[in-house]
């Protein structure tokens, strides 16, 4: 799984126009999974971003995570993480995992950062055209592949 991790002010989604999750201080969460994932990545990346200390303290140093400051997280699919762009121009999706896999697994990501925050996710809408609106916060972004853990 690779995630890109954003600090925010302030996010949200909206397909067709309506807005359908949105968070306030927290995290904006885009994550693309492969055909190669298991459950060991969602366990290990959601544990690795709801523990990751990019929050300031009261002397503006990031030693806070996002469940020190009590923030709120909005995840969106994104195949797209999984672009290979070795040979030409147009990107190659082939290690970005189909529907079949990709939605149930993406699921299991969000009841587990809900179970670890023991609060409601905010998602989009799997496999819709969606916008999403962000104040990056710092900015601050984290790429993670659990794939790179070691």
């Amino acid at each position: 799984m690779r995630v890109v991790i954003q600090r925010v002010s302030k996010a949200s989604v909206a397909v067709e126009g309506k807005i359908i999750g949105s968070c306030g201080l927290g995290l904006l969460i885009l994550v693309g999974i492969e055909e190669a994932d298991t459950q060991e990545d969602i366990t290990w990346l959601s544990q690795k971003i709801i523990n990751l200390r990019i929050f300031n303290d009261p002397e503006g140093k990031m030693n806070f995570s996002v469940k020190d400051v009590n923030g709120e997280i909005l995840v969106i699919s994104q195949f797209t993480l999984h672009a290979s762009t070795k040979k030409g121009n147009r990107p190659s999706y082939i290690l970005a995992a189909g529907p079949d896999k990709a939605l149930p697994m993406y699921h299991d990501f969000v009841k587990a950062l809900q179970l670890e925050t023991n609060k409601p996710i905010a998602t989009g809408e799997f496999g819709a055209r969606m916008e999403v609106s962000l104040v990056n916060d710092g900015p601050v972004t984290i790429i993670i592949d659990s794939k790179q853990k070691n």
